[in-house]
């Protein structure tokens, strides 16, 4: 297999239900953090080139959004960055910090920090989901948070993390809070590993 594109659609499916199983994790923890019952879904898993991220996670690169980005470490490596926008990233640090969302009016070094501690959880979830179904060690690093235009999140992502050949997987996530409006926000957590850490993954599995 010489890259991302030529995974198969058993390969996919597995990966989503690694992701699953991730959630359930997640959703968990979450759970315990917040207070309420927290359902954490996996809708689909997109294997797509790295320039067409931004396009995924919104109709407008103008738009604001949050990025939380780590490296994988241990058995293989990479770059991790889970997205949200704007609305859904304050949604979610005032759910964690126990605040009306009105009283919300800047994400804050509090509201930062609570959606790093996200972030930890979201992707140590899916990293232990991961190395338990494939035998490997997959370790996050120390989170960063970043506050910009959708677009200019993600194209610092294209620059920094890989060229425009690189493929990236992406795990589309569903938080569903138990509250009165059933509340429903969405993210999108990348994995993108360089073609030998792939391998080192499909071959884990025994699917390369």
């Amino acid at each position: 297999m010489r890259d991302v594109r030529d995974l198969q659609m058993l390969q996919i499916d597995a990966l989503k239900e690694v992701g699953n199983i991730g959630g359930g994790h997640a959703a968990t923890a979450l759970s315990q953090l917040v207070g309420r019952k927290t359902m954490v879904k996996v809708p689909s898993v997109y294997v797509i080139p790295l320039e067409e991220i931004s396009s995924l996670v919104g109709p407008s690169e103008d738009a604001v959004g949050v990025g939380i980005l780590m490296h994988l470490l241990g058995d293989a490596t990479g770059k991790i960055i889970i997205v949200f926008d704007r609305e859904d990233a304050t949604l979610l640090a005032s759910l964690m910090l126990d605040m009306d969302l009105d009283d919300i009016k800047v994400i804050g070094e509090t509201e930062q920090s609570a959606l790093k501690e996200l972030g930890n959880i979201l992707t140590g979830a899916y990293l232990s989901a991961l190395g338990d179904f494939m035998g490997l060690i997959l370790l996050p690093s120390v989170p960063t948070l970043t506050i910009d235009m959708l677009g200019a999140i993600l194209s610092s992502v294209c620059l920094e993390f890989g060229d425009v050949r690189d493929y990236v997987i992406c795990i589309e996530t569903e938080f569903e809070f138990a509250d009165e409006s059933q509340t429903v926000v969405k993210g999108y957590f990348f994995l993108l590993p360089p073609m030998e850490s792939l391998q080192t993954m499909l071959e884990a599995i025994q699917m390369c």
